[in-house]
């Protein structure tokens, strides 16, 4: 009987004929060849140097455009506000422009922020209405903090005779929101830290409001997006201030870009108008985190040749698994022929002799091809991610960024899941015998729904539903976009969003080859591995 040792290094002398290291390399080198033609061939079309994407707090791309009413606030102080109105336009996109129809989208925003200066990027706390998600205090971009819930309607949730009053105070750090129906009774919405407000940040009234997305019909039930760009106003009175850190006046500004875009013709334009005691500001824009609907590039976009080394490694994986079998069944032929022993005997692994596949060699294998799976898709990720990345970067393309750990994780969980992936092909492979019909089944239940979910072919709904149930799930292991409630875009497999996080996706993957390879192992026998007659 050959030690555990003696039969790795047997399947892996096996596993080194040429033609399946070469196809193993020539995997590698798809993702490596076609995530670096991905990023060579997209450029910025900006006329000059594009600006810069604003960073927000934690190094993370974001959106920080508004029209904002502001002055300076000190380390201690309040601001206080009485908001009647809310109203907002929506101009559908080319060639329609001018079909522009009243109305606000579910995230317009209007109300009050502090924030650390005018620069797009910095940090900031803001108690708002919005379109139809009630009373909201946002910090940082990523954060909302719901309040009552008691104003919704998308046609203007407050009015002269139904106001909403709205406070934020400042103690160094420290920013708590209120919110009131009369001006008397306070509800706390939220307290937030801001680490290191400076000790005089900006105070005052703002308005945004993101673009509307409409889905198009494509392919087989799929949709694209088509972006609508809107507009919001909000109006206020009673406008208190305490704590001002300077004496000076209010001043108009727009964060970010404001009154420079071709859809801003149509519309009025943004900022703040002081009429009879009232103050109305009118912005477009949105603050929050970036989306792939904002031009942003997850890191992942570079793994475009993923599907076909997926395809590689089911065929190379099938193939291996099913060597010893064609092995077993050339050694029945060739004893029939000179009547050594019986063939049924040979094909079953009774004989002296015999070629047979035992439950210690296919897991030697299994363990061989994982190993080499990982490697392949772990050198494979590891380049084309990194240097990917800083092409597009270099080619003026915003990258979502990603911490060192997150990056790391994409890297090895790909090649995990590409490894598991050859796992389940092998075992496809032992149990029904026949190569050509393992990777027929293997590609069918692992390659196509991968690759189908990935483009706008399918309903959103039957694509979220084969990326839980079928193999395919496992690679939600290369995912680094995060699904925000608070930003309007289209959440699909098709844009980049898989409907399972990357370790419940693994876990799918990993129990489908886990139980297949189960499957084989125990319909093999348990008998040494055989030497052959001298």
């Amino acid at each position: 009987m050959l030690s555990t040792n003696e039969l790795l290094q047997r399947e892996w002398t096996g596993f080194r004929r040429p033609g399946r290291l070469i196809a193993m390399a020539a995997a590698a080198l798809a993702v490596v060849v076609l995530g670096l033609l991905y990023a060579s061939g997209n450029h910025a079309s900006c006329d000059g140097p594009c600006p810069a994407e604003p960073i927000g707090p934690d190094g993370s791309l974001v959106n920080d455009q508004f029209s904002f009413l502001h002055r300076d606030l000190g380390a201690d102080g309040s601001i206080t506000v009485r908001m009647t109105s809310m109203t907002g336009t929506i101009t559908y996109p080319p060639p329609h422009h001018d079909q522009i129809v009243p109305g606000l989208v579910p995230w317009a925003k209007a109300g009050i922020i502090i924030k650390d200066g005018v620069r797009p990027g910095s940090s900031y706390a803001a108690l708002m209405l919005t379109g139809s998600h009630g009373v909201r205090m946002q910090y940082d971009y990523r954060h909302d903090i719901a309040g009552s819930g008691e104003s919704t309607g998308s046609g203007g949730p407050v009015s002269a005779g139904a106001p909403r009053w709205l406070r934020l105070t400042r103690s160094g750090d420290t920013v708590t929101g209120y919110e009131s129906a009369d001006g008397t009774r306070w509800a706390k919405v939220g307290t937030v830290r801001l680490t290191g407000l400076p000790a005089t940040v900006q105070v005052g009234l703002f308005a945004t409001s993101p673009g509307d997305l409409t889905l198009r019909a494509a392919g087989l039930g799929g949709a694209t997006e088509q972006v609508r760009w809107t507009q919001a106003g909000g109006t206020f009175d009673h406008v208190a201030l305490r704590g001002a850190a300077t004496a000076g006046g209010w001043t108009d500004d727009g964060v970010g870009e404001r009154n420079r875009t071709d859809w801003e013709k149509y519309h009025k334009a943004s900022g703040a108008v002081e009429k009879d005691g009232t103050i109305t500001v009118t912005g477009t824009g949105d603050i929050g985190p970036a989306g792939t609907e904002d031009g942003a590039r997850p890191v992942e976009r570079t793994l475009g040749g993923l599907a076909l080394a997926l395809l590689v490694v089911l065929v190379v994986a099938v193939r291996f698994g099913t060597t010893g079998r064609r092995d077993a069944e050339r050694d029945a032929e060739h004893a029939a022929e000179h009547g050594v022993e019986s063939a049924a005997e040979y094909a079953s692994g009774t004989a002296s002799g015999a070629s047979v596949v035992t439950r210690r060699r296919l897991a030697a294998k299994a363990l061989v091809l994982a190993a080499v799976t990982f490697v392949t898709g772990l050198l494979a990720t590891g380049i084309v991610i990194p240097v990917g990345a800083t092409i597009l970067k270099g080619n003026g393309i915003p990258v979502h960024a990603v911490s060192a750990l997150t990056g790391v994780r994409v890297v090895v969980a790909t090649a995990a899941a590409l490894a598991l992936a050859a796992v389940l092909a092998l075992a496809l492979g032992s149990l029904l015998r026949r190569a050509w019909l393992a990777i027929l089944v293997a590609v069918l239940t692992i390659a196509v729904p991968y690759v189908v979910t990935s483009v706008p072919l399918l309903g959103d709904d039957l694509a979220r539903w084969l990326l839980r149930v079928t193999p395919a799930a496992g690679f939600a292991a290369q995912q680094t976009l995060t699904e925000f409630p608070q930003v309007v875009a289209h959440y699909a497999p098709s844009t980049g969003y898989f409907p399972l996080p990357w370790w419940a996706g693994t876990a799918v993957l990993c129990a489908y080859a886990v139980t297949l390879l189960g499957l084989a192992l125990s319909r093999l026998p348990h008998g040494e591995e055989p030497t052959r007659r001298r």
